[in-house]
């Protein structure tokens, strides 16, 4: 997984660790060769690539990263994608829950 998003080397060490499964999804990652869908990808929380901060950056599977495209994060979590999989504002990861608390 490569960084094309210009995350500074120590908030992309600070995210990864941070980071070990899909922060929406839950589902630990697999490799790229494993299964494209399951792997990791960089997501702006808040759809604006220029807020590069541990608050607004993080690791989920590229099928989550897909079905959120340009959705408001509020937004997104009632269509049928998230409520096929069980994700919800309880199951998501705290910082999910921290920029749903802040009105995303």
């Amino acid at each position: 997984m490569a960084n094309n998003w210009n995350i500074p080397a120590d908030l992309e060490q600070e995210v990864r660790e941070r980071d070990q499964a899909c922060v929406y999804c839950g589902n630990e990652f697999l490799s790229h060769e494993e299964s494209v869908k399951e792997s990791a990808s960089w997501e702006h929380i808040i759809n604006d690539a220029s807020i590069i901060s541990r608050e607004n950056i993080c690791l989920c599977c590229r099928g989550c990263n897909a079905s959120k495209g340009q959705k408001k994060l509020s937004d997104w979590l009632l269509t049928n994608y998230c409520k096929e999989r069980g994700i919800t504002a309880d199951t998501v990861a705290p910082v999910i829950k921290q920029a749903i608390g802040n009105g995303q």
